[in-house]
């Protein structure tokens, strides 16, 4: 498969900005300040990291506390709305595709991830020699619901099963990946769930690290087990197609 070159644009001082930290997040107006504490303390330091906060059209007071959070916590924190809710994958890819980042990490925003383990997975893919890899943050032990252990259990052996993409824990939330590479794959919701197979097939390597998975803050999560299952029989159909019918070649030579 041919390899991907990671470009990222620069500061106004200069520096490229090697790390994009993009968060969707969707009615999550009681954790966006823990949130966002967490992630000052741990890029905040850091002028090569920008952090992104992209709202998928919440009706809570998510914006208010976001941009609560840009005055007091995080002065460089870019904000971006969608006018309704388009699903976590459209904003996810509305806050890729606004990143300078050479390299983009994904993080949910209700505080069950711990942003620590971002600076590992950077060091991860950036010592990597060969094509720019996925690094995905598998979750050690979930910290949720037994039914919805189950279930993503269940989907999770499917996938894998199906796609041998060769991952354990395709919807976990953290993910660090080459910006250019994910901005080639076709965009449809729940993507992100399939971001193994999808960037596997375009040739980036798989890297899985361990991470830490925590209580939720507050709130509770925005999908049931029974439509998680609904909709992701359907996309896995749609992403078993596309690797059917995506034909990309080894090498390309330049006369």
């Amino acid at each position: 498969m041919p390899t991907s070159t990671v470009q990222g644009s620069f500061h106004d001082d200069g520096q490229p900005t090697r790390l994009s930290v993009v968060m969707a997040v969707l009615n999550e107006a009681d954790n966006i300040l823990p949130v966002c504490q967490e992630l000052a303390e741990t890029f905040g330091a850091d002028s090569s990291i920008e952090i992104l906060a992209i709202d998928d059209g919440s009706t809570d007071a998510t914006v208010k506390k976001l941009l609560e959070a840009r005055q007091t916590l995080l002065p460089r924190l870019r904000i971006i709305s969608h006018p309704k809710r388009l699903g976590k994958s459209a904003a996810l890819r509305t806050g890729i595709t606004a990143a300078n980042g050479q390299w983009i990490a994904t993080i949910d925003g209700d505080g069950q991830d711990d942003p620590s383990a971002i600076l590992t997975m950077l060091e991860r893919a950036t010592s990597t020699q060969g094509a720019p890899p996925l690094v995905v943050g598998v979750r050690r032990k979930r910290n949720d619901r037994l039914s919805r252990r189950i279930a993503t259990r269940f989907a999770n052996g499917l996938r894998r099963r199906l796609l041998n993409d060769g991952c354990p824990d395709t919807g976990a939330p953290l993910k660090l990946f080459p910006r250019d590479l994910f901005l080639k794959i076709p965009q449809f919701e729940g993507v992100h769930r399939f971001l193994p197979a999808l960037l596997g097939h375009y040739g980036a390597p798989l890297i899985c690290i361990e991470v830490q998975h925590r209580a939720r803050l507050h709130g509770s999560s925005k999908y049931t087990n029974f439509n998680r299952a609904l909709v992701g029989i359907r996309d896995l159909l749609g992403v078993m197609w596309l690797q059917n019918r995506t034909h990309l070649p080894d090498h390309l030579t330049e006369h």
